[in-house]
């Protein structure tokens, strides 16, 4: 088989491809479309380059090396444009430096100095350079992408790399006239070449929209388990994380408490001022709470106005100082409807893990009848479900560490 044919089958196949990826890309989410054009356009380049190759003898020999190396090297950079916005990554005008130096370097070695050896060498270090930078966002611009997708494309780019070196390797130990033609079939390695550049075009493909199908179904997992309002965890992911912590401090030995906050009189906000002023209280709440938290808490809203906190704590009192903090810094914290103060405070139930709790769910509910307590005794407090109740006055267990900020709402 001749290479000509070998392009030509090469090109249709790539360009087949491209059609489909641009039948599935108008199904992507927004976020996902701009990098789903951009490796739609490098699909296309390496289809034209290979087109020339295919079907450009008539044409003066140096424009036909020029617009095949030049779409070529496009494609490659319209490729790693696309890894980069897959990641949020904005692409730079000078990353088509390496096309604009593929361009001219074979324009000159074509007509001025033709230099077969000299186009290798120009072509393979370009082609190499951004195969090299996608693989390189691939692998530190996505540390949380584990997708085996992400790995076949990354495997795809290392071997498109290695394959241009021996390339360029093996041409360079042969005795080749400058006019040699790469799109010949005098040499088997013009004929293993075009088969080599529809690994990334059509292969490749297929894992780009793989690696879209994991993000779809990431997101999606995200969103089930996360509140659409307090972007905290929901309770579905509440659930699944108390019972991973209370497995955890079983098998560790390691303490574990939950704490179940609520915010005081929150049907009078809404009430008065308006869902969505009730809306903003909740978010707000949120913050405070997770920008109070410890760095291993976990808080998460548990349903309406309620929230709940996971917490790694060996002893009663480290657990309730933590929440006492939480309650603290919501009562000083200024809540609005306009020019309007919002009185907003919280109270909260605090359970330490017992040998005698079998599952989390025990845990949670102590801690979930202690905040009765609190609330049944005044509000903005914090009871504990295996010591002694903190004073609403200010004489909590940690009494130098916690001023007395208690109000009445």
């Amino acid at each position: 088989m001749e290479a000509g044919t070998v392009f030509t089958t090469v090109s249709l196949m790539i360009i087949a491809n491209a059609c489909v990826l641009s039948v599935v890309s108008r199904d992507l989410p927004p976020a996902l479309q701009p990098a789903a054009r951009s490796w739609q356009i490098g699909t296309v380049l390496i289809a034209g380059g290979c087109a020339v190759f295919a079907f450009g003898h008539p044409l003066p020999r140096p424009v036909m090396l020029v617009s095949a190396n030049a779409l070529m090297a496009l494609g490659l950079t319209a490729y790693y444009a696309a890894v980069q916005q897959f990641y949020g990554e904005r692409p730079k005008a000078w990353q088509l430096l390496p096309a604009i130096v593929t361009t001219t370097g074979v324009l000159w070695f074509s007509v001025v100095h033709p230099s077969f050896q000299i186009r290798v060498v120009i072509v393979s270090i370009a082609w190499a350079w951004l195969m090299g930078a996608s693989i390189w966002t691939l692998l530190f611009k996505s540390a949380d992408d584990t997708s085996l997708s992400r790995r076949i494309l990354i495997g795809l780019f290392a071997m498109g790399v290695a394959y241009g070196f021996g390339r360029f390797v093996i041409y360079l130990l042969m005795d080749i006239d400058r006019d040699f033609a790469v799109e010949s079939g005098t040499n088997w390695l013009n004929l293993l070449s075009p088969i080599v550049m529809t690994l990334l075009p059509v292969v490749g493909t297929t894992a780009f929209l793989l690696m879209c199908s994991d993000y779809l179904r990431r997101r999606l997992e995200v969103a089930a388990s996360t509140d659409y309002l307090t972007a905290l965890p929901n309770r579905r992911m509440l659930a699944r994380s108390g019972a991973k912590r209370f497995r955890e401090a079983r098998l560790n030995r390691s303490g574990f408490a939950v704490a179940v906050i609520d915010i005081d009189h929150f049907k009078a906000v809404n009430d008065t001022y308006g869902h969505d002023v009730g809306d903003q209280v909740l978010v707000k709440v949120a913050d405070i709470l997770r920008g109070h938290s410890r760095k291993n808490d976990i808080v998460a809203r548990s349903g309406g106005e309620e929230f709940t906190v996971l917490l790694d704590a060996a002893h009663p009192l480290t657990a309730v100082d933590a929440i006492e903090r939480m309650r603290v810094a919501v009562a000083r914290s200024r809540f609005t409807a306009g020019s309007i103060g919002i009185p907003v405070t919280v109270s909260a139930g605090v359970a330490t893990c017992l040998d005698t709790d079998i599952a989390y769910e025990d845990t949670f509910r102590r801690a979930d009848q202690a905040l009765y307590r609190a609330k049944e005794s005044g509000r903005n407090r914090t009871e504990t479900a295996t010591v002694p109740l903190i004073e609403e006055q200010g004489a909590s267990l940690a009494p130098a560490l916690l001023p007395d900020t208690s109000q009445k709402v």
